[in-house]
C-alpha cells in the first residue's frame, strides 16, 4: 500500500477546491472529452481529514495518474449535510464533468444530484448510497449482506453468541451503515437468539463521542458482553472505551476500522477483529466510475479496473461492487498503512 500523501490543488476551473465547507485536492494528468477538455471528476466524502476518506483520496488520486483525468477531492469539515450541500454546490459551480458523493443525508441530497443533473454532470454515489436518487451509479466495496454478516459473526465468535451487545453507529440517516445494522440484527434473531442487542446509539463521525457512548453503555448494562462500532470512528471509539475502562477481556468489540486505527486495540486484546475492505481500492474504483461515467461509457457485468479484478455490476441497481469484506486481526492489520 502506498503511503497517504497530499496531493496539490491545481489552478484550473473545471478542477479547483471547494472552498468555505471543506478543503480539496486534485491530481492526474491528460483524460480529455470530445471537445478536447480535460475530464474532471469529483469526490466528496461525508466528512474530510478522517483515515478512512483520506484513503479513498489516495486511491482516486492514484486512478486520475493511471487512467488520466483530473481528480477533486473536497468535503466538508463535519458530517453535516448541510455543510456537504455546499461543498456539492461549489462544485457545481466548477463545472465537474462527474461528481461521485458519500452522502451523509441520502434524502436531502437527492434533490442536489437531480439539479447537478440537469446541468449535464453525471452523478454517482460511493461507500453510501443514496438510492431514493437519480445517481447513475453507485459504488460499494462490498453487498451490504456481506458486510452486515461479517459483522455479526465477528461480533458472536468471542462472545460464543450469547449475551448483551450494544452498537454504536455514526450519522443516524448514514443509509450504508443502517443498512448494514439491519442486517446485522435480522441475521442476530434468526442465528443467534441468546445475543441480545440492548441499544443502538449514533456518535456522528466523532470517535471522543463515541468512547463516551460506549463508557455510558458499558454503565448501564453492566452484563455487557460485547460492542460494535460500525463505522470507522466508532470502531476504534468502543475499543477506547473498553480499554479505558479496564474491561478489556471481558467486554468483546468488533467494528468497522482502518487498518492502524484498529492496530494498538487488536494488539492489546480490546478489539478482536475489524470488518473492512482494501479503502484506497475503493476511492480507485470510485475515480475510474466517475471518469467512465463522464465519457458515457457503460458498466460491464464483470470487469478488471486496472488493478482491482472481478468489478460486478448490476444493471438493476446500477451498483459497482468491489469483493468481499476483508477481516483485520492482529496479525494482518499492520500490513496496511492507512
Amino acid at each position: 500500500m502506498a503511503a497517504l500523501t497530499g496531493v496539490a490543488c491545481l489552478a484550473l476551473a473545471v478542477a479547483g477546491c471547494a472552498g468555505g465547507s471543506g478543503g480539496g485536492a486534485s491530481s492526474g494528468a491528460s483524460g480529455d472529452t470530445a471537445d478536447g477538455a480535460a475530464v474532471s471528476v469529483a469526490f466528496v466524502p461525508k466528512i474530510q481529514g478522517i483515515p478512512f476518506f483520506e484513503a479513498m483520496n489516495t486511491g482516486g488520486a492514484d486512478a486520475a495518474e493511471e487512467f488520466g483525468f483530473n481528480w477533486v477531492y473536497s468535503g466538508p469539515n463535519t458530517a453535516d449535510p448541510a455543510a456537504q450541500s455546499e461543498v456539492v454546490r461549489s462544485l457545481m459551480q466548477q463545472k465537474v464533468d462527474a461528481l461521485m458523493i458519500a452522502s451523509n443525508d441520502p434524502d436531502s441530497m437527492a434533490p442536489l444530484i437531480t439539479e447537478a443533473q440537469d446541468q449535464g454532470i453525471k452523478v454517482g454515489t460511493a461507500d453510501t448510497d443514496a438510492s431514493s436518487s437519480s445517481r447513475e451509479v453507485f459504488v460499494t466495496q462490498a453487498t451490504e449482506e456481506a458486510i452486515g454478516t461479517a459483522l455479526l459473526e465477528q461480533m458472536a465468535e468471542p462472545i460464543d453468541g450469547e449475551g448483551q451487545i450494544a452498537i454504536v453507529s455514526c450519522g443516524q440517516t448514514a443509509a450504508n451503515l443502517n443498512a448494514w445494522i439491519e442486517v446485522f440484527k435480522d441475521k442476530a434473531a434468526t442465528d443467534y437468539p441468546d445475543m441480545e442487542i440492548v441499544d443502538t446509539v449514533y456518535a456522528d463521525e466523532d470517535q471522543a463521542k463515541a468512547v463516551t457512548m460506549a463508557k455510558n453503555l458499558i454503565n448501564a448494562y453492566p452484563d455487557l458482553k460485547g460492542l460494535v462500532g460500525v463505522c470507522t470512528t466508532s470502531a476504534p471509539g468502543v475499543a477506547q472505551a473498553v480499554q479505558e475502562s479496564g474491561k478489556t477481556g471481558e467486554i468483546a468489540t468488533v467494528g468497522v476500522g482502518t487498518p492502524q486505527a484498529m492496530l494498538p486495540y487488536l494488539e492489546d486484546g480490546s478489539a478482536s477483529s475489524s470488518v473492512l475492505w482494501d479503502v484506497e481500492n475503493l476511492g480507485y474504483l470510485t475515480a475510474w466510475a466517475g471518469w467512465k461515467l463522464a465519457q458515457g461509457e457503460s458498466f460491464e457485468a464483470t470487469q478488471d479496473v486496472g488493478r482491482i479484478t472481478g468489478v460486478t455490476y448490476d444493471e438493476e441497481s446500477k451498483t459497482l461492487v468491489m469483493g468481499e469484506p476483508l477481516i483485520l486481526t492482529k496479525e494482518n492489520a499492520g500490513d496496511y498503512d492507512y
